[in-house]
């Protein structure tokens, strides 16, 4: 379980297999799918490498069995296996080559131009021919010219099109016959017409040799029809056959050229007999691969064990996250922002839930988020169906690949709906609301007649008699749906909100970072800098929540319009400011605790910038390393201002939160105020048979505008919280990705080159 909040623990060792081994344990690594190969021949051209002439006969493969699947097209169906064919040996692939080769050039040899019908003649003072339609008209203009008017031209349109034998498009084309009288005609005639490439048919003399040369023409072709019918008869059995081995013997090629490309990676050493390869594995998963290394030495009849030796080496090993079909959609944020550095604490596991979440503050909506979570169900109770579709649509495939996290997000969506008290613009009303006329103030202006005939109201909790002091149970009251002032309260209360959740997830991105600098026992870093960061973070920033919460809590709303302005006395802290008596403290001894916790915060920023480089200069002096000063103070400088910015410009960056919440509620209550509310205001006939053409354009509208336009921007305001305000707080991102050498991914098309 460990390695879901760290990557997995990596180890480099050195693979001797002897040589007759080398195919089938390589072989049974890529079923495993847990073992990155490095190239030990980088410096070695392509072309010169040891299996080279093995990689072109599986290329040499592949080009046959697609142009056999080009040839079936969607006349032939080729047969799909529940699972994927074993590795075949080496000697497999010489069956494969010579079956292949046959049927393609037994296929190729069906239709040959050869065998087409041509119609033969013989000349008799005159030339017969055919043209292609578009060139008969200059092919007349140029004839006349050129012969000065001394032919007699005729044509007629064939009512069959041609076919191309080279292009296999349909060709319309035009007879025709020119007569003409002696030799100089006849050689203008024929340069004419191969200038025009039309083709040129002799005739027989005289008209029985030409009955005769017709009857053996329509024999002919009669022939040649046969010919056709039985080779297409062949040519289909050919594609059928090929069709139950089509699929198969794709995947066989594919795993015997990856097999061959990881073996071109590999040293050989010719004197020992052996193949010597460096491998990354997860050392979690070392048992599996001595089982697979001893499974492919007993399936090539080796006697020689495969030999695994430790390598002691200062290369960062790569960073590999285990992960299943829910995580892994988590995963690809973090790595799409970075893949973390070995053994860095991984981000994933907690934007599960505070991705959603985020997301859902800025999204709050019962009704869509329902909507959200239903598309998200289908996908998820379909995926297998869906998946053995293999759809081509990138769009497609990117909500497929995150159905989790829709899932996920619309159910959160549905739970701020709630606590808004919204779902599609309008409000729950559960419990009843809270605001109400108390009996002993029955004559103060809020009576009983006034919230009756008011359809639209100014709500003010501290007017008397109005509201019995008991919060609403769950969530905001319904009551403020319908006031005029809901914007304004709202406005204030998100606002606040929006200041907290992201002032926490800060400070919880900034523990992250003590959990990375004890494992990596960088214990001067938790001193110099993990302290320092807190220090300032909570004295500030952490102060400001308190102060929120604290207001919340100690004024009820008969005290509210005494209750100071927390953004004064903000502002007021760091400026020292305590003679503005227009704004009340919030406590006691207010002055005191903020001037401690804003010279504190200040203590922290040299603590930061000037300690740790000077004692990381000792150290290294005392070690007598080469140590570059300025680049040390300058990089912590950088730390330094970019951190205390960060956490003023992050706390604001925050606030998209409390924007994008209020802008999605409006467009929200603006669609439903313009399309839905004119269709229900109408009772009559006419206005029930409109509703049903209103309700489609507001479902069509709610769906493009609030579902996917909406949702889409506040899904990439949640990613730029999470990569830039949460995780540049312990998370470097700096590292490579672990690539495994996997048939799976490579025959799916998902492996990394």
């Amino acid at each position: 379980m460990a390695s879901i909040f760290r990557s997995e623990e990596m180890s480099l060792r050195q693979l001797f297999l002897q040589v007759e081994a080398a195919y089938c344990c390589v072989a049974e690594l890529g079923e495993l799918g847990l073992v990155q190969f490095r190239d030990l021949n980088v410096n070695v051209n392509s072309f010169q490498r040891k299996f080279v002439n093995e990689v072109r006969r599986c290329e040499s493969l592949e080009r046959i069995l697609r142009f056999l699947e080009n040839e079936m097209e969607d006349n032939v169906e080729i047969v799909k296996g529940e699972k994927y064919p074993e590795t075949p040996l080496p000697r497999e692939m010489i069956d494969m080559e010579v079956q292949n080769l046959e049927w393609s050039q037994e296929r190729e040899g069906l239709l040959e131009p050869s065998l087409r019908g041509r119609v033969w003649c013989l000349r008799l003072g005159f030339t017969a021919g055919v043209i292609k339609r578009e060139r008969m008209i200059p092919f007349e203009r140029l004839l006349w010219r050129a012969c000065r008017g001394n032919i007699y031209l005729r044509y007629t349109e064939m009512d069959t099109p041609m076919e191309d034998p080279v292009t296999r498009e349909e060709v319309k084309k035009n007879v025709f016959i020119i007569f003409y009288q002696g030799e100089q005609l006849k050689q203008k005639i024929k340069k004419i017409c191969d200038g025009f490439r039309a083709t040129v048919y002799p005739c027989p003399e005289s008209a029985t040799e030409r009955r005769e040369m017709l009857d053996g023409v329509n024999t002919r072709i009669e022939d040649l029809n046969t010919v056709i019918t039985q080779t297409e008869s062949h040519r289909q059995r050919l594609l059928h056959e090929a069709a139950a081995n089509l699929w198969a013997w794709g995947i066989k090629v594919k795993k015997i050229k990856a097999i061959y490309h990881i073996l071109n990676c590999c040293n050989i050493d010719v004197t020992q007999q052996c193949v010597i390869a460096e491998i990354w594995f997860p050392v979690a998963d070392a048992d599996r691969i001595k089982r697979a290394l001893h499974q492919g030495m007993e399936r090539s009849g080796s006697t020689i064990a495969p030999i695994l030796t430790a390598i002691h080496t200062k290369m960062a090993p790569p960073t590999f996250n285990r992960t299943n079909k829910f995580t892994a959609g988590f995963q690809n944020i973090v790595d799409a922002y970075g893949v973390g550095n070995y053994r860095e604490m991984n981000p994933a596991p907690y934007t599960i839930i505070t991705f959603p979440f985020l997301f859902a503050v800025m999204f709050g909506d019962c009704g869509h988020g329902a909507v959200m979570l239903g598309f998200a169900l289908w996908m998820v109770i379909n995926e297998k169906s869906l998946l053995a579709q293999k759809s081509t649509n990138e769009i497609w495939n990117t909500f497929f690949s995150g159905r989790y996290l829709i899932l996920l997000m619309g159910i959160f969506s549905m739970y701020t709906g709630f606590i808004y008290n919204d779902c599609f613009s309008k409000s729950f009303n559960f419990f009843g609301s809270s605001w109400h006329i108390i009996p002993m103030f029955k004559n103060n202006t809020w009576n009983k007649d006034v919230l009756l005939e008011n359809t639209v109201l100014q709500l003010n909790p501290a007017v008397p008699g109005v509201y019995s002091g008991n919060p609403y149970p769950f969530g905001i009251d319904p009551i403020w749906n319908v006031a005029t002032n809901k914007l304004t309260f709202l406005n204030s209360y998100k606002m606040k909100m929006s200041v907290v959740i992201g002032i926490v997830h800060m400070v919880f991105g900034v523990t992250l970072s003590l959990f990375n600098h004890i494992y990596f026992r960088k214990y001067i870093n938790i001193i110099l800098q993990f302290i320092p960061e807190m220090i300032f973070i909570i004295s500030l920033f952490g102060y400001l929540v308190f102060m929120i919460i604290f207001k919340w809590c100690h004024f009820d709303v008969h005290s509210s319009q005494s209750a100071p302005s927390i953004l004064i006395h903000f502002i007021n802290m760091f400026l020292f400011n305590y003679s503005d008596t227009s704004n009340a403290p919030l406590y006691l001894h207010q002055k005191e605790v903020q001037s401690f916790l804003v010279i504190f915060a200040l203590i922290a920023v040299p603590w930061m910038l000037l300690i740790k480089p000077f004692i990381l200069r000792a150290n290294h002096q005392k070690a007598q390393h080469m140590f570059n000063f300025g680049d040390v103070f300058v990089h912590q400088a950088i730390h330094t201002i970019e951190y205390c910015l960060g956490c003023i410009s992050n706390t604001a960056s925050y606030l998209r939160l409390w924007a994008l919440s209020l802008a999605h509620a409006q467009l929200s209550e603006v669609l439903w105020t313009m399309v839905m509310h004119n269709g229900l205001s109408s009772s009559s006939w006419a206005g029930l048979v409109a509703i049903f053409i209103i309700f489609a354009a507001f479902a069509v509208l709610t769906v493009a505008i609030l579902l996917v336009m909406e949702g889409l921007s506040a899904f990439l305001h949640a990613l730029r919280l999470h990569w830039v305000e949460f995780q540049n707080k312990f998370y470097v991102g700096a590292g490579y990705k672990f690539s495994p050498f996997s048939f799976n991914h490579i025959i799916n098309g998902t492996a990394e080159e």
